[in-house]
């Protein structure tokens, strides 16, 4: 049977995501400012700016205590909803036309590159997705494993030395941290724009589409 472009489980994860995402990470930028240093005192890391300004309106909390509860909250409520989504891709086969593989999509992913920098014509979009979009989303659940690892690191640095030793201790996790979500919010802007391009694609994140609208030759 051929499948809507956007079926119910993702539709309804993706906008699930929307909310828990702007709270963590305006409550995120609140517990960073109760100290917005990168590395161990004494040591800080030069790479990392230091001691940098991050606007009341972006943050969530009022204070380090408060937007802790809301943002580890919010981090059980998202962690749940990306196992459901990732149990379904995987369940499903879902994953085959939207996960990112180099051997089908990277010849895409360069080509759909050129053409949005127009450099030259883009390839004609065969399936859902095209190499660049894939890469992209890929990415995305990349950098969800990342926040996630990283900030359970952070949360029991002891108890989780093992997992804490993967991202370079506790110093090192915070870092990974802080670099996904600067990552992620890359990411999401350039969604945005990519949905204001594309504009006709929106009502098939709420109504699932047509099947079959998007199949084709991968």
């Amino acid at each position: 049977m051929m499948r809507p472009p956007q079926p119910l489980a993702i539709r309804v994860t993706h906008w699930i995501n929307v909310p828990i995402i702007i709270v963590m990470a305006a409550s995120g930028l609140q517990i960073l400012v109760a100290y917005p240093n990168f590395g161990p005192q004494g040591a800080q890391y030069g790479w990392m700016p230091q001691n940098f300004h991050i606007p009341q309106v972006l943050r969530i909390g009022g204070w380090l205590a408060g937007a802790r509860h809301v943002h580890f909250a919010c981090a059980w409520l998202l962690l749940a909803n990306a196992l459901v989504y990732l149990v379904y891709l995987l369940a499903s086969g879902e994953f085959r036309r939207r996960w990112f593989w180099p051997p089908r999509d990277a010849g895409s992913a360069v080509g759909a590159a050129l053409g949005y920098l127009h450099i030259r014509e883009a390839p004609r979009q065969r399936g859902l997705y095209n190499g660049l979009q894939r890469a992209a989303y890929t990415g995305a659940v990349v950098l969800g494993v990342a926040l996630v690892g990283s900030g359970l690191s952070m949360w029991k640095p002891v108890q989780l030395h093992r997992l804490a030793w993967l991202f370079g201790g506790y110093e090192g996790a915070r870092a990974v941290h802080f670099l996904s979500l600067v990552a992620l919010a890359l990411f999401i802007v350039g969604h945005l724009v990519m949905v204001a391009i594309h504009w006709r694609t929106v009502p098939e994140m709420i109504t699932g589409g047509k099947p079959g609208a998007h199949e084709g030759v991968e």
